[in-house]
Order: structure tokens, then sequence, then C-alpha cells
């Protein structure tokens, strides 16, 4: 990865800055000295554990970034998540002041998250560097994201023009595992993107010539089967049918037959539970069974998941698979299937790709080519989708790295002055228009 980041720096670095007005410019020279202040504050917020579930350090972590948020200005609030076992969101916003030359600016809503999947247990914990490669937890999913929005704004306040823009900066405490029920934790993100025109989200980036218009929504499924208890002799009679285990391999065989192949959809089975007896905690995506081969099965849970382009996609897909489950029962069986919400889909809409071409553009101007959608299919949920049907937004411009979720998680440090020239200036030019 650190071969290739370097060979596309090189590559567009020969190519000439077009298009840019004074203010770009010199934007762009600022952005490209952020480097050492970058990591230096990527290395700090890294340190410092933040697993979604670490409430302290959770807030720790936002407490360090709401003291850069303020010395820029910004009125920053700390909503708590306790009622939904979470720590909490940092929010901070700047309107433009009474004299700013472009009042009537979009409102923009900057979107990162200040948890990561490495509880305090994880052996995982701290930041690494060896030149231009960083490895630790967060360093790409997502506090080097946070870290480009910061430096961003940063360079915009330097050349004095970030008096002139309406920015809501919302950093979720518990994007990697979210509270329930949604309509409390994500209240705060829905409100701000009622107020906002553009969303940008700064989740890992998917390159450096892609960006995000669209993700698919997840959600989750519980599929019970019962049958009739009885001694494996008599199965298949009339009087006794064909056990639960059976029942449940013919309702799942249909969905793999029947809804494979449509796009952007998938259908996981991620556990299943049979026998005479079944215990099973979704909460906690664990349970027992007990049975014996000379018993026919009377029980089945398969707890999985649903992945969908759009809400009308996720009714299709649950009405279809409502439809296998429920009826045409094998003798002697019933089941039942029930849905779950999680994370809504954030389908490619025609002002999101706008956003992108903006995007584009200044990527194009800049020397370092463009900027093209990346295949839904391949990215997972993300809190940008909870606010997609309010506003319009891309996704994917944070940092550059690979290995989210995992003990090799790492970045590229040599891009972090890019990525932060270009979102300057695509806030810049963003918010200083009326309309896209």
């Amino acid at each position: 990865m650190r071969c290739l980041s370097a060979v596309f720096l090189l590559l567009f670095s020969v190519v000439s800055i077009a298009e840019l007005s004074d203010v770009e410019k010199r934007l762009s020279v600022i952005a490209k000295a952020s480097k050492e202040d970058s990591i230096a504050l990527l290395e700090r917020v890294v340190n410092i554990n933040s697993g979604t579930m670490n409430h302290v350090g959770v807030k720790q972590v936002a407490d360090v970034f709401a003291a850069e948020f303020e010395l820029l200005g910004f009125e920053t609030n700390w909503y708590d998540m306790s009622e939904v076992d979470r720590a909490g969101h940092l929010f901070a916003e700047r309107a433009p002041m009474p004299s700013a030359l472009t009042p009537k600016g979009q409102c923009l809503l900057l979107i990162g998250h200040l948890d990561t999947v490495f509880e305090k247990e994880s052996p995982f914990q701290s930041f690494k560097r060896d030149g231009d490669f960083a490895t630790g937890p967060g360093v790409n999913d997502m506090k080097g994201g946070d870290v480009v929005i910061i430096q961003a704004l940063k360079a915009l306040a330097s050349e004095g023009v970030l008096q002139d823009l309406h920015i809501i900066v919302a950093l979720i405490g518990d994007e990697e595992k979210s509270g329930n029920p949604k309509s409390i934790s994500r209240y705060h993100l829905v409100e701000a993107a009622k107020r906002c025109d553009v969303a940008l989200g700064f989740e890992i980036a998917t390159g450096l010539q892609a960006a995000t218009i669209a993700r698919r929504g997840s959600s989750g499924w519980m599929l019970e089967v019962s049958g009739k208890r009885a001694h494996s002799s008599g199965i298949f009679s009339e009087s006794v049918g064909s056990g639960a285990i059976f029942e449940a391999a013919r309702i799942l065989n249909a969905f793999h037959q029947q809804l494979t192949g449509r796009e952007y959809l998938t259908f996981n089975p991620g556990v299943i539970l049979g026998g005479t007896k079944v215990n099973y905690d979704p909460t906690l995506n664990k349970g027992d069974a007990f049975g014996k081969t000379n018993v026919v099965a009377q029980s089945v849970v398969v707890h999985g998941g649903l992945r969908t382009i759009s809400s009308m996609q996720e009714a299709e897909a649950r009405a279809s698979m409502k439809a296998i489950a429920e009826t045409n029962h094998r003798p002697g069986t019933e089941a039942i299937i029930t849905f779950s919400d999680g994370y809504p889909s954030m389908p490619p809409t025609e002002g999101n790709k706008v956003v992108l071409s903006k995007l584009n553009q200044v990527s194009i101007d800049l020397g370092y080519g463009p900027v093209e959608a990346y295949d839904p299919g391949k990215r997972g949920a993300a809190d940008v989708s909870f606010i997609a049907e309010y506003v319009d937004a891309i996704d994917g411009i944070g940092a550059e790295g690979a290995g989210a979720h995992t003990p090799d998680e790492n970045i590229d440090l040599a891009t972090l002055p890019m990525l932060v020239e270009r979102a300057s200036i695509l806030i810049y030019r963003l918010g200083t228009q009326e309309d896209l």
C-alpha cells in the first residue's frame, strides 16, 4: 500500500495545479505544511483507548477534539448517551460571522466517530510509526478521518475564510456498536442533518480515487422453527413429520435459491442452533442446544443479517423471506420469521452524485486525478446512512489505510496532507455557494 500511495502522489505532483482561486492556492500551501501537526494529533488520540464500551476513554478523546474545535471558534456540546449504555457524542458548530462575505452559503455537516472496535482488553493499544507508515487502534477507522476534519478546518481558519462558513461537526461515540434504540442514539445526528444542505463523511477512504455515494443498509432477522418431538424411528411418518431441522434447512435453501443474485442484496445466517431444546440470547449472539440422534428435533433458531441498497429493496426482501418461511411447511412443522431494524441504507441519489462531482473537480484541479463512485456492494453501513434521506452526502473521504478492525490496522501518513488539502478546498467551495 505504501508503494502504491507513493507512486500516486509522485505521479500527480508533477501535474500543474489548475482552476484554483487565490484563496484555494493558499489553502493548498497551508494543508501541505500540516503533516507533522496532523501526525502529532493522531498519535495523541490513538494512544487513548476509546473502544465503544470504554465510556471514559471515548469522552477523553472527545475532550481532546473539543479543545481543538474551541480554539477555532466552534461552540461544542457533549450529548451524554448513558440512557442507551454508551458514552455520548461530541458536536461542534460554527455559524458565519455577521460580516461574512457569503452569509447565504450552504450549511455543511462533517461526520466522524470517536470510538474504535478495540476495547481496553485488546492487546492492540498504541500508535507506532515507521517513516510514513503507522499502525494503531483507530488510525484509519477513524481517528485519522477525524484529524483530517480538524486540520482542514485549521487551514480554512489560517486563511481567514472559516468565519464565512456554517459548519456542524458530529463526532459520534458509538459508531462501531451503536446504542439502541437508534431514535435516541442517532437523534442529534438526524437533527443536525435537517439543518444542513450537504454532509461529508470522513470514514476510512476506499482509495485515493474513490468516494462513497451509496451504502447498503444493515438489518437483522430471526427464524424460529418448531417440530414435533418424537422417537427418531417415526420421522417422516404422518404422525411425526419431518422435524424442525429439516424444515429450517428447507427454508434456508429456498432463501438461497430465490433471493441470491438480486443486485446489492445479501443475507447471511450467522448463527444456527437446533435440537430438542435451544437457548439463544441474540444480544450476546450466543447460546446452546441439546439434542439426541434418536430424537426428532423440536426447535431451531437461526439469527442472520440482511443488507440492502434501499428501503424498497429491504421491504421486498423481507416480504420474500416471510413468504418462504411461513408457508408450505414440511409435515409436522411451523416457522415464523421476525425482523429487526439496524442501519438504514444510503441510496445513490442524484444529489449525492453532484456532491461527488464537486470532489472530483477539486481533485482534478489539484492535479490528483478523478474521483469515482465506489461500489456500494463492497461497503458496510455507517452513520452517514442515518441522514441520507435529509441531505445530499458522500462518505469515505477520510484517512488512507488498511486492516481496519484488525491488529494490523494502518495508515499511510504520506497521504494526510493531500487529504487535508482536498477536504479544505471542498469544504470551502461547498460552503461558499448557495446551492449545488
